[in-house]
């Protein structure tokens, strides 16, 4: 196989282009529609490289759901811990409940930046995740590899208009999952991975 990275033969998909597969092509204006416009990177020189391929960001609606999620948890608690104070009197419960509160709200601070790392990348022969800003990852998944491609998406997230792809290899260590792509996005995703995951696995 190819080094998805080196330069391709004429006629072959460059890198960042959707794989070429008869009717299987995902629409780039789906893959972009309601979407951030590039990938926020850390500020530190040793950052990892984002390539020179197109890269496809998150819903700008997973912020908000991300927001109204983590809201609710922060408000959830702090009834729970008034509640439990006022019919018995004790205070050590606020230890834990301001722990949880503490990381619940650092969350709500620095999900608008952290969903801006997020991204994936269609190369000809593997798909690119990454994430982070602080704590980087970069997965890359080949085509041939992957096993299952799922969308689920619960009541928030539909009422949104976002859904969550995961790809299941056999190798649970290389699968990802993609949170926030919007509902068109996701479907089309799917399908294309589907149909290029099957051709390269019988080799045609």
């Amino acid at each position: 196989m190819p080094d998805a990275g080196a330069p391709l033969v004429a006629g072959a998909v460059p890198d960042g282009a959707a794989p070429s597969v008869a009717g299987a092509a995902p629409d780039a204006g789906a893959l972009g529609t309601r979407t951030y416009d590039r990938i926020l990177e850390p500020r530190s020189p040793r950052r990892l490289p984002l390539g020179d391929g197109t890269w496809h960001q998150l819903a700008r609606a997973y912020v908000r759901v991300q927001l109204i999620t983590q809201g609710a948890v922060l408000l959830a608690v702090l009834a729970v811990a008034v509640i439990v104070q006022t019919w018995t009197g004790f205070v050590w419960h606020w230890i834990p409940a301001g722990v949880v509160l503490s990381v619940t709200l650092v969350g709500l601070l620095i999900t608008p930046r952290q969903a801006r790392s997020f991204g994936y990348q269609l190369r000809r022969d593997d798909l690119v995740f990454r994430r982070g800003i602080l704590w980087q990852r970069v997965v890359a998944v080949p085509y041939g590899r992957m096993q299952l491609v799922d969308i689920t998406h619960g009541p928030l997230d539909r009422g949104f208009g976002i859904a969550q792809l995961k790809l299941v290899t056999a190798a649970a260590a290389s699968g990802v999952t993609i949170p926030g792509l919007t509902q068109e996005a996701a479907e089309q995703l799917r399908d294309t991975l589907v149909a290029v995951a099957e051709t390269r696995r019988t080799g045609l």
